[in-house]
């Protein structure tokens, strides 16, 4: 029973972490039409930051302040020296931000060497916590918990703020947008360093579980891109649901059946793909 509710407990984690990483990545491609590749690397940049942080003697908080920051600050360099002059050339935008991934992964090897960097989990959140005769993981509650959260004022900020309406007309109809007087460069550059921003705080509240180390950015970016297939572009709740179903996929799979863990894990995106190409919940962004 133990083992049982751990796995559900890592799986609700990691959905919660993947939320982060995609809903980013979503509001990026419904706003801009951009596949940015390099968000696996803002979130694995995100861990090695708060792994230097903590490593220094500062706590998580101040590690996912300095994180959040620093990512959000190198997303909106890259929006606004590089992607900006590529215009709409989808071809040329997915080659510079797949380029830009190798960079960033080698900039990394450089600067943190090749050995995983462990980040620990604040003193106060390492014991578990014991309910029902069984013990969890406190930390990966908190992380479910701020993925709660996080999910709650990114709705609010979409669905209530000026922002979230130009946003939202944004994504709906960019020329009719433009039209009537929303500053779409001023709103690339702040969606682009919102995604940037929620890559950054999920590589921070990830380190603890996975550790900072090279390839983090190629095995989070897959699963990033998954997501925003089964849920849909342009729907907030979609992402929501989709990152939860594909966590308890990848860590069941790779519990029960390790061998075949990456075709259980693709599978549902082809079937999605086959019946439902916009996703369970998306909308055309053409």
């Amino acid at each position: 029973m133990q083992i049982w509710a751990i796995q559900t407990l890592n799986s609700l984690a990691l959905g919660g972490l993947l939320f982060m990483l995609s809903s980013g990545f979503a509001l990026i491609f419904g706003l801009m039409r951009i596949a940015n590749l390099t968000h696996g690397s803002l979130f694995m940049i995100g861990a090695y930051v708060a792994a230097t942080v903590v490593r220094a003697g500062y706590g998580m908080m101040l590690a996912a302040l300095a994180a959040t920051a620093a990512v959000a600050l190198l997303g909106g360099l890259v929006e606004r020296l590089i992607l900006r002059g590529l215009g709409a050339n989808a071809q040329r935008q997915v080659l510079a931000t797949l380029a830009l991934s190798f960079i960033a992964a080698d900039v990394c090897l450089v600067i943190w060497g090749g050995d995983p960097i462990p980040v620990e989990a604040p003193l106060i959140l390492r014991a578990p916590l014991r309910m029902l005769g069984l013990a969890f993981p406190t930390y990966r509650l908190v992380v479910l918990a701020i993925a709660v959260v996080v999910a709650l004022l990114l709705y609010l900020l979409i669905e209530r703020t000026r922002l979230g309406a130009m946003i939202r007309a944004g994504v709906d109809d960019m020329p009719m947008a433009r039209a009537a007087g929303i500053p779409a460069s001023r709103l690339f550059t702040t969606v682009f360093c919102i995604g940037a921003a929620l890559a950054g705080l999920g590589g921070t509240l990830g380190g603890p579980i996975f550790n900072a180390y090279p390839g983090l950015d190629a095995e989070m970016l897959p699963l990033a891109l998954i997501v925003v297939i089964l849920g849909g572009v342009g729907s907030l709740f979609g992402t929501f649901l989709a990152s939860f179903i594909i966590g308890f996929i990848y860590t069941f799979g790779n519990f029960l059946a390790p061998d075949l863990a990456y075709v259980i894990l693709f599978l549902p995106m082809v079937v999605v793909l086959a019946f439902r190409p916009l996703g369970l919940f998306g909308r055309s962004v053409a």
